[in-house]
């Protein structure tokens, strides 16, 4: 299978830049803040906007995410989550809603799981993609015959410390977006947010993917000012904070309105496949 042309995400993506539209991606953290949660809550959240969501695969040690998204991952271990936990609502998902699934997370439960196994079964289950952020772009090749096996996109990371070189070899790469860390500090809204002309330089270079900003957006504001230059935003911390706080699920879709709204604002540069 080529992901490339039948991956949800391309095609997802690919309706977007047709409507000149920018992209809202959210991060929910599996297994939180109930056990049950994920499937429950993906599903409401794409009828609320979000055009693809990234499932977060709790770890013990998540080197790249801020203390709201670690809070969220030690909640969602003491529930009892795991990568079967996961995949079964994946499953669960995919019976009601065709939302791009990207699942966010770190190599050690892959490999204690079985890294084949793993693969397959995420594909089965009904994942688009994975992001695993502790893989460089050395050793992105790492699980490359896997993803492309199963059909799975393979998303790589560029943080304001990469040269432009090197964003066009991450860029080759990567499959169904480039996701553009907005800070040099970890999720959340700590770390020096990222200029205008970072974004504009990842843009430039980026000759295959579209290109999704994410860490740190947690307003209208930021997300409109994250999109002029991109091709859409990721939302993670602000939103687990939201659930982390028991906030009412009509505030927080009020909440993901004004965001989308704000996205609707952003001026054009919307999506573009080279």
């Amino acid at each position: 299978m080529d992901s490339s042309n039948h991956n949800r995400i391309t095609l997802a993506l690919g309706r977007l830049a047709a409507k000149r539209e920018k992209a809202l991606a959210l991060f929910i953290t599996a297994g939180f803040p109930e056990l049950k949660s994920t499937a429950e809550l993906v599903p409401k959240f794409a009828d609320a906007g979000a055009d693809l969501i990234e499932i977060g695969m709790p770890f013990s040690d998540p080197l790249a995410d801020g203390p709201v998204i670690q809070a969220s991952s030690a909640v969602a271990l003491k529930n009892g989550v795991t990568i079967t936990s996961i995949l079964d609502d994946v499953r669960t998902i995919r019976k009601s809603c065709d939302v791009p699934l990207v699942l966010m997370g770190y190599v050690n439960p892959i490999l204690s799981y079985g890294a084949e196994r793993f693969f397959r079964d995420a594909a089965k289950a009904g994942v688009d993609g994975l992001i695993l952020p502790e893989l460089p772009l050395e050793e992105s090749g790492r699980f490359a015959s896997h993803t492309k096996a199963n059909g799975l996109a393979q998303i790589l990371l560029v943080t304001p410390t990469t040269p432009p070189e090197r964003i066009r070899q991450i860029d080759d790469a990567s499959d169904g977006f480039l996701y553009c860390v907005a800070t040099t500090g970890v999720t959340g809204t700590g770390g020096r947010a990222a200029a205008g002309e970072y974004v504009a330089t990842v843009k430039s270079n980026a000759r295959k993917n579209p290109v999704l900003v994410g860490f740190g957006i947690s307003t209208p504001g930021d997300a409109r000012r994250a999109a002029e230059g991109a091709d859409g935003v990721v939302i993670g911390s602000a939103l687990t904070q939201r659930l982390r706080n028991g906030e009412q699920e009509g505030a927080v879709y009020a909440w993901l309105s004004t965001i989308k709204g704000a996205l609707h604002n952003s001026g054009e540069g919307a999506i573009s496949l080279h």
